[in-house]
């Protein structure tokens, strides 16, 4: 009896680590998978990163696109399956998921070192990707008198037609406060009172039967494309490319605009984390950054990118002088803190 439990154990434990060492095979032989934001951007990704680096390193890779959300991640690490390495994430997801553990700490020496990148872009959990804008952007050939603000934005008179916003509170409320008179050095003052939220909700009930909601980055410049909106919030290097690749006419507005940064992490148990610090190193040099720039006219990390680019490509970038001078920085700590309550307010306000 206890030869054949012994037996039994033997076969049990034999199959319990064949079957561990066929899921680490299979985890290992998974490829590097990296996640970006999909549209015109994971275009010039594409180009200027995953192809050149899949060539340079012979690390087999795949890319796959996603619309955000900490969620999502939550659910990937957690399940333990996950089947994403390296993910672009916005300020806020990065904050949330470093706090929550869902990503690796990074080993900076791997990746040029800390000193290589612009001071915003270091984080113990995420490298910064690109600084961009959400600005005002229309069709040029469509509107005879250009938008000037956000205020142009919730003028129905003035300018007939559908607008359209992100889905949820941020940069929703903070567009709404502009447009209603609040300067953009004071949005976030006044949006953390239940007034300012208040008034923010108030403006944006005098377009809510004009206002389209888009998810993803690419839908803006396919929106203004088709028609189907006058005016939107998009990325600017959204704008950008579609005027340089698909000959639009489209403008944008660079005062009120909203900057932020994203970064790229290494998921909390990736099994090709040696692969994607060889990805983040690639991406993170000046040379190959500087390329991102000259084909989507998004900031870079490191520093000495933007030394390699032409003044024409400067200017068009969030970080020229004249674009950033009365930008607004969305403000991660204030949406750390509120973006629960304000989503639940604004799913409810939505659904009215």
């Amino acid at each position: 009896m206890l030869k054949r439990k012994t037996g039994k154990i033997a076969l049990g434990f034999v199959a319990a680590f064949t079957a561990g060492a066929a899921l680490a095979t299979s985890a290992q032989a998974r490829d590097l998978t990296v996640v970006s934001w999909g549209g015109a951007y994971q275009d010039a990704q594409k180009k200027v990163y995953f192809e050149p680096f899949k060539k340079a390193s012979g690390v087999p890779m795949n890319d796959e696109s996603w619309d955000g959300g900490v969620g999502v991640l939550r659910a990937k690490v957690q399940g333990g399956a996950a089947t994403w390495d390296v993910v672009q994430v916005e300020s806020d997801e990065l904050a949330v998921g470093c706090e929550e553990g869902l990503y690796e700490k990074l080993d900076y020496s791997k990746i040029g070192g800390e000193a290589a990148y612009i001071k915003p872009s270091v984080n113990p959990c995420g490298v910064g990707a690109i600084l961009y804008d959400f600005v005002l952007g229309y069709d040029k050939d469509k509107l005879k008198d250009a938008p000037k603000g956000w205020a142009d934005f919730f003028d129905t008179k003035k300018i007939p037609g559908k607008r359209a916003l992100r889905q949820g509170p941020k940069t929703t409320l903070e567009i709404a406060l502009m447009a209603d008179g609040v300067a953009p050095k004071d949005v976030y003052k006044v949006l953390a009172t239940d007034e300012g939220v208040d008034r923010a909700f108030k403006k944006l009930d005098t377009i809510k039967g004009d206002l389209v909601w888009w998810k993803a980055g690419a839908q803006p410049p396919q929106l203004l494309a088709s028609g189907e909106v006058a005016m939107t919030s998009v990325y600017n290097g959204r704008i950008d490319t579609a005027n340089k690749n698909e000959k639009k006419n489209f403008g944008m507005v660079w005062d009120g605009a909203l900057f932020t940064l994203d970064s790229w992490v290494i998921l909390k148990g990736s099994p090709n984390k040696d692969a994607a610090y060889k990805f983040l190193d690639f991406a993170g040099k000046a040379e190959n950054q500087s390329k991102l720039s000259e084909n989507i006219a998004y900031g870079t990390s490191n520093k000495d990118a933007a030394g390699l680019l032409q003044p024409a490509v400067l200017k068009d970038l969030p970080t020229a002088p004249d674009n950033i001078k009365n930008a607004v920085e969305i403000n991660v700590a204030f949406w750390l803190e509120n973006i629960d309550r304000l989503t639940e307010r604004f799913n409810k306000w939505a659904a009215k």
